[in-house]
């Protein structure tokens, strides 16, 4: 290590970073991991920790207000914002204590908080010391997108980042944006207790078009109002605002903007390094090696698919890379990704109009409904439901899943497209009962039985059945 003070420097402790730098210090690599705000990253301050936590107390505010659906007599819940932000705090502590600079050192990272700057295509400088390294890692994740919306700098408005912190239930919460984010807080929200209208062109514009106009019929039925269109302007009304688009406006007393994320870049000086980057992120390899060969990129700032299970995968693989000879692939078109509603939607690989625009017709399209399914049906959770796309030899090319046990249940199928099992595998396979899983093995068994009993395969199968007979 002569001339260098370590072999892996990591820029941005999210879940990139932190996944990286504990495979490194099990290697026994001397690393440092560079933060300049706080480690965990948006995932457990401002994402994936705190809006599954706030889910949590909304779903059981839902709970209480039809509770008398099953013969239990409630009253109305009463929503204490304060304490609802001290549960959410609670989750994030919880998750942090793993995470902490105290637990990483004890591991074996050195963490040095600050702001990092590369010098040079081997020196980065946080806080006014120069650090060497053979190798760098760049996990600095992404930051809010604000749309170009005319009057939006003159309003207060929250993002992600804030409405965590939000004590004070707003009587009505406009949503700009019909993604992941902006759908989850808008049934969390409706479900507190606010009047929630959401705008936006599309819901979940990623997911399978059926799961989309499922989950807004969903949110529609618990009083979330949708207005199908762009946000043109905005303004001040009084002490809350007003959101114009083309056909009306829409007034609020706050306002969430939940229109995605960009890449975090600003103040790396990637320039002195010789690493080449856009507003769109940092170009990699499929190695994730960045144009400058020992300098490597991973999870969200690279500007594809942003997601804390795809950033720590990646984190591991460019830790792979950087640390051992040879190297693994780092970009995969196999990423699952769910959306927590209630009830969640989970997706992997194709949907069914990307099978077709690949293969035509030779595919399978399979779909059951969960009111066909025992374990919804005892538990009153009946809208949902299981698609698979299949090739035309009954491999797995795609599935959505969209009920309570959605993120669960999509696990089982991203392992099964991942090592090229068909239908009829997962059929043979024993599901435990009653489950939602349950589910899977009946579509794939009811699948696999009618290709099985089709065409000329069909026609000897009875012949020999009846010859058994």
């Amino acid at each position: 290590m002569s001339g260098y003070d370590f072999d892996l420097v990591i820029i941005g402790a999210g879940s990139g970073g932190l996944t990286a730098a504990g495979f490194a210090a099990q290697l026994g690599a001397k690393v440092a991991l560079v933060e300049k705000h706080r480690i965990g990253g948006d995932c457990a301050w401002t994402g994936c920790v705190p809006s599954k936590a706030l889910l949590k107390v909304a779903k059981v505010a839902h709970q209480v207000r039809t509770a008398g659906r099953y013969g239990i007599v409630t009253s109305a819940p009463v929503i204490g914002m304060a304490a609802v932000r001290a549960f959410i705090q609670r989750a994030i502590d919880d998750v942090y204590q793993f995470e902490s600079p105290e637990e990483l050192e004890r591991k074996g990272i050195e963490v040095i908080p600050g702001h990092a700057r590369f010098r040079d295509v081997a020196t980065i400088k946080v806080n006014q010391q120069a650090i060497r390294s053979k190798t760098f890692l760049i996990t600095t994740g992404a930051r809010p997108r604000v749309p170009a919306i005319a009057g939006l700098s003159e309003v207060p408005y929250l993002t992600y980042e804030q409405i965590f912190d939000n004590d004070q239930l707003p009587a009505t919460l406009v949503v700009i944006g019909g993604g992941p984010v902006g759908i989850e807080l808008a049934q969390a929200y409706q479900r507190l207790g606010s009047q929630v209208i959401v705008i936006a062109e599309r819901l979940l514009p990623k997911d399978e078009p059926e799961a989309s106009l499922l989950i807004r019929r969903v949110l529609e039925r618990d009083g979330v109002r949708f207005v199908t269109a762009r946000a043109q302007s905005v303004r001040k009304d009084g002490s809350g605002v007003a959101v114009a688009t083309n056909h009306e406006e829409i007034r609020g007393d706050a306002l969430l903007i939940a229109c995605g994320r960009v890449p975090a870049l600003a103040g790396l000086d990637l320039d002195k390094a010789g690493v080449k980057y856009s507003a769109a992120g940092i170009p990699v390899d499929e190695h994730l090696r960045t144009n400058v060969k020992h300098i490597y990129a991973a999870g969200d700032v690279l500007g594809g698919l942003q997601f804390t299970h795809l950033a720590g995968w990646q984190g591991f693989q460019a830790a792979r890379n950087a640390l051992l000879p040879g190297s693994s692939k780092g970009l995969s078109e196999l990423v699952p990704w769910v959306t927590y509603t209630d009830p969640e939607v989970a997706q992997v690989g194709m949907t069914e109009q990307q099978a077709r625009e690949g293969f035509g017709e030779r595919i399978q399209v399979h779909r059951w409904e969960m009111n066909r399914t025992d374990r919804a049906i005892c538990e009153d959770s009946t809208v949902g439901f299981l698609k698979i796309v299949a090739g035309d030899d009954g491999r797995l090319a795609g599935a959505t899943v969209v009920h309570p046990r959605a993120g669960e249940t999509i696990a089982e199928l991203v392992l099964a497209i991942n090592h090229r099992l068909k239908l009829s595998d997962l059929a043979a396979a024993i599901h435990p009962y009653p489950s939602y899983s349950s589910a899977l093995q009946q579509l794939a068994a009811e699948a696999s039985v009618e290709r099985l009993l089709s065409g000329t395969s069909g026609r000897i199968v009875r012949g020999l059945s009846k010859w058994a007979r």
